[in-house]
């Protein structure tokens, strides 16, 4: 969506079952569950996000999601991602 080299901003769409698995980087992210459901793990702790919710990953924590319902997340990271530039 957009960038810096302090930030960046993406748009994630998922179907129902998508996983996003888990992994791990140096950025910090904050997401917002734009629309749909999604089991999101942090650090070996899991919980239900539906939309309109929020949720924060520290830098270097094993994260990831599965999506229980056609959704989209928001992700925000600092700094930006590199790595997505070239996908």
């Amino acid at each position: 969506m957009a960038y810096s080299e302090q930030l960046m901003i993406v748009k994630v769409a998922f179907e129902t079952g998508a996983v996003g698995t888990l992994h791990a980087h140096p950025h910090l992210q904050m997401s917002y569950v734009e629309k749909g459901s999604f089991e999101v793990e942090i650090a070996g702790h899991k919980k239900i996000l539906q939309t309109g919710d929020v949720f924060s990953v520290p830098s270097g924590a094993i994260h990831g999601v599965v999506c229980k319902e056609e959704g989209v997340l928001i992700d925000v990271f600092n700094p930006m991602r590199e790595d997505f530039l070239h996908r």
